[in-house]
């Protein structure tokens, strides 16, 4: 099975965190189960409360890794460090380097934010999946 990593160009209004509570809920309507990979505990828990927060018709099952849950949730929140073994479909990362833990994902989801230094990062995470034969896009958010 092909690899595929989709590259989201962000504009000045757009948050990373917000973008990736929203594609992890499109994905999960779609029945995937999804891992956001996130750079600190802090960011994981922002996104965290983020998802608790949406309105009831839009709210998703979520867990942060290493909480304990009745049944495993689609998706599920992590920071460097720190990774639940559950097999997930896609990887929404959030990271500044790709996680050593890629390869077992066929998707990945990933930003590329307009701050330079950020957006350098981005360009190097690309060049690493392309070398490792992924196949990549890129899509301006609107």
């Amino acid at each position: 099975m092909s690899k595929s990593a989709q590259f989201y160009l962000l504009n000045n209004e757009q948050k990373t965190e917000d973008m990736a509570c929203d594609l992890a809920a499109s994905a999960w309507r779609l029945g995937k189960r999804v891992l956001i990979a996130c750079e600190t505990e802090q960011q994981a828990l922002d996104i965290d409360e983020a998802l608790w927060q949406r309105e009831p018709e839009e709210f998703v099952p979520h867990n942060l890794s290493g909480e304990t849950t009745s049944s495993p949730t689609q998706i599920e929140i992590s920071w460097q460090g720190k990774r639940n073994a559950q097999r997930r479909d896609v990887l929404i990362n959030l990271q500044q380097r790709l996680p050593d833990y890629v390869s077992s994902f066929n998707q990945l989801i990933d930003f590329v934010p307009v701050e330079e230094a950020q957006k350098a990062l981005a360009r190097e995470r690309y060049k690493q999946l392309r070398e490792l034969g992924w196949q990549l896009s890129t899509e301006k958010m609107l």
